[in-house]
Parts: C-alpha cells; sequence; structure tokens
C-alpha cells in the first residue's frame, strides 16, 4: 500500500530546535507516523514530550547549545544509547538578528553563521558518518527559508546562512545518495513562530506580508508537518538535494 511508504514506524528521528514553533510541530508529527524523537534545544522541552507521551509515543529531549559544533557527538551517542541507531535528522534549530546592513555587526554575522549554517554542515556529516556506520542509508532534512530564494530587510546573516543552507543540501546530496542517504530542504514561508513575532506585531509590515500570500494567512507548525513526513520516509527514496517552498504560495508571486 503506498500509504505505508509513508511510515516512519521503528525509525529513530533527531530533531533540533524542538521546544516550540516549527521543530516542535515536526517532532510530533514524526511521533504520530511512528518514529521515536530526540528533541534538541537550548530550553528544556516539556511540553514536546508531554504532547508525545501522551499519543504513545517516545520523546529524549537533550539540552545542548548549538551555536557550538561541541554537542553533536554527544548528541548522537545518546540517541544511539536509547534508541539503538538513528535513521532521520532534522536541522531545524537556527536564530534571525535584525540591524541595518550599515550597522550588521559581527557578532551578530558570527552567531547566526555558527548555528544556522556552520552546526548545520557539521552534524549533517556526523549523522551521514553514523549512517554509514549502521549500513541502511537514511535521511536528513534541513530547514531553509524563503530567504534561501531572496534577500530579505535588515538581515543579511540570515539571508546568508539560509542560501547556504539550500546550497549545502545539493552539495551533500551529491556525495551522500550512493550511500542511500537523502538530504533534502523544507523553506518554511512566513510562519506564525517565534522568529517572526516582530514582524507579525508590526502592521504595516504584517499587512504587506499577507498581501503578497496566495493562500490569505500567515503558516502555522501544522503545515510543515506533511512535507516533513514525506522527506523523512520512503516515499521520498528518489528525491535528493531538493529544497520544497512551504509558503502558501509566496514564491509563486
Amino acid at each position: 500500500m503506498i500509504l505505508d511508504q509513508f511510515s516512519l514506524e521503528g525509525k529513530v528521528a533527531i530533531v533540533t530546535g524542538a521546544s516550540t514553533g516549527l521543530g516542535q510541530g515536526i517532532s510530533l508529527a514524526y511521533a504520530e507516523a511512528g518514529a521515536k524523537v530526540v528533541g534538541v534545544d537550548y530550553v528544556e522541552m516539556p511540553e514536546t514530550q508531554k504532547a508525545i507521551e501522551e499519543k504513545g509515543g517516545e520523546f529524549v529531549g537533550i539540552v545542548a547549545n548549538l551555536m557550538s559544533t561541541d554537542p553533536i557527538e554527544g548528541i548522537i551517542n545518546t540517541a544511539v544509547e536509547k534508541f539503538g541507531k538513528v535513521d532521520i535528522l532534522v536541522n531545524n534549530a537556527g536564530i534571525i538578528r535584525r540591524e541595518d546592513c550599515i550597522d550588521f555587526s559581527e557578532k551578530n554575522w558570527d552567531d547566526v553563521i555558527n548555528i544556522n549554517l556552520k552546526t548545520v554542515f557539521f552534524f549533517s556529516q556526523a549523522v551521514a558518518r553514523k549512517f554509514i556506520e549502521q549500513g541502511n542509508g537514511g535521511k536528513i532534512i534541513n530547514i531553509a527559508s524563503m530567504l534561501s530564494f531572496q534577500g530579505g530587510i535588515r538581515v543579511p546573516s540570515y539571508t546568508a546562512s539560509k542560501s547556504a543552507v539550500m546550497g549545502i543540501t545539493r552539495a551533500m546530496a551529491n556525495e551522500f545518495a550512493v550511500h542511500n542517504i537523502n538530504v533534502n530542504a523544507i523553506a518554511p514561508g512566513y510562519m506564525a513562530t517565534n522568529n517572526t513575532a516582530a514582524l507579525r506585531a508590526d502592521q504595516d509590515r504584517s499587512e504587506a506580508i499577507l498581501d503578497r500570500i496566495p493562500a490569505g494567512r500567515w503558516g502555522t507548525p501544522a503545515d510543515m508537518q506533511g512535507p516533513a513526513v514525506f522527506l523523512a520516509s520512503e516515499a521520498s527514496n528518489y528525491v535528493n538535494g531538493y529544497t520544497v517552498a512551504v509558503d502558501g504560495g509566496w514564491l509563486a508571486r
């Protein structure tokens, strides 16, 4: 049955940025699809854990600061110790800093690039090595952005990082496909999450954004769940190096 190909039964997924927003939504979707979830964030994740366990799923939370690559090996080791293997990685954790380009600070540049790009690459590298060691392939899903395609305003380091995420998704897919590892990305549109709180609070900017979205609304974490399950499942086994826009039609304008 075709729907069986979308099942994640018996899989183990690591999802970064799992405490709220898109990471929480993806974690819940994976648990509902049958996966055991290892959530990673810089804070505890009691809401995510409760929601998954109430549905009969299994969740392990790991508190780690992904501004540095130092925690990566420990996270993978913990996932393997708890659940025996790793099958899926979602690189969702990220930050945004808003400042005019003319005044943009080196710290705001480095902080965003470190977590949004450097950690994404080296986490993917480490998980790919584990996939190869296990011998069964795996799935890596990077969270890109509309600013993987566009320039944005007052967010130069975020734009740089998310443009690069789309690029390294392609680069890693080219090299990892031979090992039965699929690397793809999802580019969310304007989502109602913590990262867009400032935009949604600015009435003029919010109205301008909504005017351009054919769907006529901000996206939600639930809108990401279907694409995230698809890219983590056997249904996407021949999808490599692609960035799926989940944007309500924003890019179509």
